[in-house]
């Protein structure tokens, strides 16, 4: 794999509109370009992806936009974290080319099925965080499609604390035939465990005190695998989260991690993750975990 420094030389753009972009996109050329989708509240897990693509591909983008078709809690959205401005200052030291930034509007004009379109997901969206939050995935898959339109990228950089979002979008660019390669990276973690999330910073000192619990508790997993029943170290796993002030299970599951299905038997799938998500006040956090 060819490795690429950062032109620091070249001043990184921040691109509000679809024609900004389409300017900016041609002076890339013949570069490989980089891709990293986010929705804003740029963190150190979006760095890592970021250094990534930067350093694996000739000029890289970052998108910067909240995307309301894949809210089904409208609260949630409304108190998603915008910081642009901060995003751009924290993103152009690692050797970001350009930042788009686009409105709502831009992304789905009036007069156009953008927002509408019904996906097939290949049944992916059937467990997890599928029928907890509905909508979410295709809301998700029109905005991917969406910009994989507009950036038009030779790789796209996803992380795995999404793991249920990044299969489907493994499976959609297959299904659809688009010419992007999609990188899988590791879930990044601050030094007492907890996956870096834009919505940590929404968590009260208590709360982030108690957060890293999760992770530790979803760890012992890893130890159960084979020795007690599916269902009881699933209970055993909801317990201990639960164990810990402030933090609530909304759901624990182990599942086959290429088809998402929950299984009931450690044998069931060659490759087995937990997947959980757990409110700390009102704030929902999601991790998981490869048991083997």
């Amino acid at each position: 794999m060819r490795m690429f420094a950062p032109n620091f030389e070249l001043k990184m753009e921040l691109v509000k509109t679809l024609a900004e972009f389409e300017s900016v996109r041609k002076q890339l050329g013949d570069k490989t370009v980089g891709f990293v989708p986010t929705m804003g509240a740029l963190h150190e897990g979006h760095a890592s992806l970021i250094r990534r693509a930067v350093s694996e591909c000739g000029a890289v983008v970052v998108s910067d936009f909240v995307n309301p078709t894949q809210f089904n809690n409208k609260n949630d959205f409304d108190t998603y974290p915008r910081k642009v401005e901060e995003d751009c200052a924290f993103v152009e030291p690692l050797g970001v080319s350009v930042v788009f930034a686009p409105s709502a509007a831009e992304m789905y004009p009036a007069g156009t099925d953008y927002n509408k379109k019904v996906f097939d997901l290949g049944g992916l969206d059937k467990y997890g965080e599928g029928p907890r939050r509905p909508g979410h995935f295709n809301g998700m898959a029109q905005v991917v499609t969406r910009l994989f339109d507009i950036v038009r990228p030779d790789r796209a950089y996803f992380g795995e604390k999404d793991f249920q979002q990044l299969a489907i979008v493994e499976y959609f660019v297959r299904a659809l035939r688009y010419p992007v390669s999609i990188v899988r990276c590791p879930i990044a973690r601050a030094a007492d465990g907890l996956a870096l999330s834009s919505r940590n910073s929404l968590l009260t000192p208590g709360q982030r005190a108690a957060a890293p619990g999760i992770y530790r508790s979803i760890c012992r997993a890893v130890d159960m695998v084979g020795k007690m029943p599916v269902e009881d170290a699933v209970r055993e796993v909801t317990a201990m989260i639960d164990g810990y002030a402030g933090l609530r299970t909304e759901y624990v599951e182990i599942i086959n991690s290429l088809t998402l299905r929950p299984v009931t038997d450690w044998d069931e799938a060659e490759h087995l993750r937990l997947t959980c998500a757990v409110y700390a006040g009102q704030v929902r956090l999601i991790d998981n975990i490869a048991l083997k």
